[in-house]
């Protein structure tokens, strides 16, 4: 079974260390990020004993860096082969250049953070579902800095006059909110991709969108809190990065 792993983005958030580091190349522990990711891939089987044997990196910014790490692939028991764009084209815009390598039902996952759960449960329940897309889903819940003030609508206009309009009817202060969040990981039939316009900066989310609006079956899968790490920004790098520097520690 193939997977692809999105590996083309600017990592913008990240800078400096982005600068002249991709980010899929950034350092956890003893190797870079997208080699976490690769092994992980590698470890998952699903019930008819299939393995994830052959990867597409979809690269652009500073693919250099991690065409000249890993080659193809040999080094670390598993194929891989690149799809390049001259530009980055977001997420979905990237998968689209895969295309071409893409025949069967595959995996795709972003190469920016850490995954840990049981991928081969996802790839058993997507197949067993017929779901055109599944979606690694996470529950999620965080305080939001400010307050919400509630206005009464029936109170009528905007205009800033002295009337009795927009009366405050209630304050929420910081309150939580909480719901499913997208982790990035998906498994997905290949038919999907003729969803994605060629040469285009076309999130994940329009593609999936538009499936929705053909009335595919997105399927969501959940997931267990620990099973993922983001990576999203300078504080959640160097909090992954020192625990993985403390499971060294421990070998």
């Amino acid at each position: 079974m193939k997977a692809v792993i999105l590996a083309g983005g600017l990592g913008t958030r990240l800078q400096p260390y982005t600068f002249f580091i991709p980010k899929p190349m950034l350092p956890l522990g003893n190797k870079p990020l997208l080699e976490h990711i690769i092994e992980w891939l590698k470890s998952n089987r699903n019930s008819n004993f299939e393995i994830i044997d052959h990867i597409v990196l979809c690269v652009s910014y500073l693919h250099r860096t991690i065409e000249d790490y890993f080659e193809d692939g040999s080094r670390f028991g598993i194929k891989i082969e690149y799809a390049r764009s001259e530009r980055p084209l977001a997420t979905a815009g990237q998968l689209k250049t895969a295309e071409k390598l893409l025949d069967d039902t595959f995996v795709c996952l972003y190469g920016d953070s850490i995954y840990e759960f049981n991928l081969s449960n996802m790839i058993n329940t997507h197949k067993k579902s017929k779901a055109f897309i599944s979606m690694a889903l996470l529950s999620y819940k965080t305080k939001l800095k400010y307050g919400f003030i509630d206005l009464d609508a029936k109170e009528g206009n905007n205009n800033g006059d002295n009337s009795d309009s927009n009366r405050v009817t209630r304050w929420i202060e910081k309150p939580e909110v909480s719901g499913l969040i997208n982790i990035g990981c998906y498994v997905i039939e290949p038919e999907f991709l003729k969803f994605i316009p060629i040469s285009s900066a076309f999130g994940m989310d329009d593609a999936v969108r538009k499936a929705l609006e053909q009335k595919r079956f997105v399927k969501g899968h959940k997931i267990v809190e620990s099973g993922f790490i983001d990576i999203g920004d300078k504080k959640s790098y160097l909090d992954a990065y020192k625990k993985y520097v403390d499971k060294l520690g421990k070998i």
